[in-house]
């Protein structure tokens, strides 16, 4: 998700460019100046909560903030890239509910824009805005209200935001173009930086490690195999290869704190990579959370599940093949270990596909005919994820 705020005082022009990133990049928009005067025009019971303090000039409380925000996101989501917040966060308070509410989604703001004018030029804008606009917060000494109110509480957020690296100031004086170039140019640079997460499930046997490593070779993505990990710590005869190696010998899933190091690890070794591709992890509902907050850490998310799909027969038919060559893994050598590791998959691994699909992330492939034909298949999907992303 591209979630980013427009920031700026009163008269900046902060609605006539939101609207046209919002636009541009496909963002729900999240004006609470809009949503509070729509309550208002309405006469809900929020919009009369509201009514005398805007007029006042004054911030409206956060309590109500907060329920008009989450009202807009929760019906107008689904089928946009991300939120441009217009006129929130105005305070510091405020600052940290949207970080808990973008938490809440499994998100984060990607960057904050302010837009700089000066106060002459602020006063001259909605004045003339006042002609026009019939808005009761448009009168000169509500202005210098707003002003004050903006210099003495919203200015601290600037720092909130410095702090974090996510703020970006961007000249207001100008056309509209130029300005809205301005942002948009930092926009496209961050957008070239986000990563593309990939997820490869399917049974044992499905193809997944031939796949992920053509598609990590192909677009420049880390490639992480968690049993390719743990089979290297077993042969090294590491710690973490020791406790694993009980585990791996009949196909058993590896204790979660081992799983956790080596990602961990993987990730910082293959930091300039453009995004990962996980095979092997998450194999359950737990891992697929441990992902998350891994992933977390890195201002990114998962971006799709790919769910290679062939029938039950074929995955035994293709691991019995297996173990008669030098790939062979120790739970390949028996039917009865087959059996047992297609059970678990079938079991606990096929509720992660739930887990992703619940999120709209999952997308089935057909692991069925030539590598070359699924890998053709899959690298079509992975351009339409980097367009999503981007």
């Amino acid at each position: 998700m591209l979630n980013i705020a427009l920031f700026g005082p009163p008269g900046a022009g902060k609605g006539t460019q939101s609207t046209l990133l919002a636009e541009k990049y496909n963002l729900t928009y999240v004006a609470t100046g809009d949503l509070l005067r729509q309550e208002i025009k309405e006469g809900t019971e929020l919009g009369e909560l509201a009514k005398s303090t805007i007029e006042r000039g004054g911030l409206v409380s956060d309590e109500i903030i907060v329920q008009l925000i989450e009202n807009r996101i929760t019906t107008n989501l689904s089928n946009s890239n991300g939120i441009l917040f217009d006129g929130f966060p105005r305070t510091i308070v405020q600052a940290y509910i949207l970080e808990g509410l973008l938490l809440k989604m499994n998100s984060s703001l990607a960057a904050m824009f302010c837009l700089e004018v000066p106060k002459d030029i602020l006063l001259k804008r909605m004045l003339e805005r006042s002609k026009t606009s019939n808005r009761s917060d448009d009168t000169e000494e509500v202005i210098e209200v707003r002003l004050n109110e903006y210099q003495e509480k919203t200015v601290p957020v600037i720092d909130f935001y410095k702090e974090r690296g996510k703020y970006n100031s961007i000249n207001g004086i100008g056309n509209i173009d130029s300005i809205n170039k301005r942002i948009t140019t930092i926009v496209s640079s961050i957008l070239k930086k986000k990563l593309l997460n990939i997820v490869l499930l399917g049974p044992p046997g499905g193809g997944k490690g031939t796949q992920g490593i053509k598609i990590a070779k192909k677009y420049g993505l880390g490639y992480i195999s968690t049993g390719k990990l743990l089979r290297r710590e077993v042969k090294e005869n590491t710690e973490i290869g020791k406790k694993a190696k009980p585990f791996l010998e009949v196909g058993n899933i590896v204790p979660d704190e081992l799983a956790i190091q080596l990602i961990e690890r993987e990730v910082k070794l293959q930091h300039e990579a453009r995004g990962f591709v996980f095979k092997g992890f998450p194999r359950t509902i737990v891992q697929a959370y441990i992902l998350d907050g891994i992933l977390k850490k890195m201002d990114s998310s998962v971006s799709v599940c790919y769910n290679l799909n062939i029938p039950t027969l074929t995955s035994v038919k293709r691991l019995a093949e297996r173990a008669k060559t030098p790939q062979a893994r120790s739970y390949d050598k028996s039917i009865e270990l087959i059996i047992s590791r297609l059970e678990e998959h079938e079991q606990r691994t096929s509720l992660v596909a739930k887990f992703y699909k619940n999120q709209k992330k999952s997308i089935k492939i057909n692991g069925q005919g030539n590598q070359e034909e699924i890998f053709n298949n899959l690298s079509s999907h992975i351009e339409k994820a980097f367009k999503q992303i981007r």
